[in-house]
């Protein structure tokens, strides 16, 4: 059986990323925002609050999370490229999904968010040069990490949290 907690498996860095995959990953962080929409928009009140796995978020948390953890990832790639190596902080992505806005079932100003951010993320990523994306930070968990691992992670997250949603709406019909 699948792991619901990973419906496309973990992720992975790879040592390098040529420009075909960057662009492919920049595509993917393009598209979420109207994926995720078209994923809840005809949920009630009930399905949002329902976890996608056993103690796992609910539908709403997951849709939340999104926008709050992509704006980390958009500061860490400011990060990237205006600092020298500069050291990640993480959070309490746990801690976060409890807080009212979000644990909220009113989930139209985070997808909001989301769009307005991805907008100008993506923007900011194709304007980017070779030697820009190859910038490295290092995260506490991760290690030394590109900008360009950066952007694939990223766009993983996305798809990795868009199937925890799509993935409950097969599993409930």
């Amino acid at each position: 059986m699948t792991d619901l907690r990973y419906p496309l498996g973990k992720f992975s860095f790879r040592d390098a990323y040529d420009a075909q995959q960057v662009a492919q990953a920049m595509a993917e962080i393009e598209a979420l925002p109207a994926q995720l929409k078209s994923a809840v928009e005809d949920l009630n009140h009930d399905q949002l609050a329902t976890p996608y796995r056993p103690e796992g978020w609910t539908v709403a948390q997951v849709v939340h999370h999104l926008p709050d953890s992509h704006l980390n990832g958009y500061i860490r790639m400011k990060w990237a490229l205006t600092e020298d190596g500069p050291t990640l902080r993480t959070y309490f992505e746990e801690r976060w999904a409890e807080l009212p806005d979000g644990a909220s079932l009113e989930l139209e100003m985070s997808l909001g968010l989301l769009a307005a951010l991805h907008q100008r993320w993506v923007w900011m990523l194709r304007r980017l040069g070779p030697s820009q994306l190859e910038r490295p930070v290092v995260h506490p968990e991760w290690g030394a990490v590109s900008l360009a691992g950066l952007v694939a992670q990223y766009a993983w997250h996305g798809r990795h949290h868009l199937a925890h949603i799509t993935s409950l709406r097969q599993r409930s019909g």
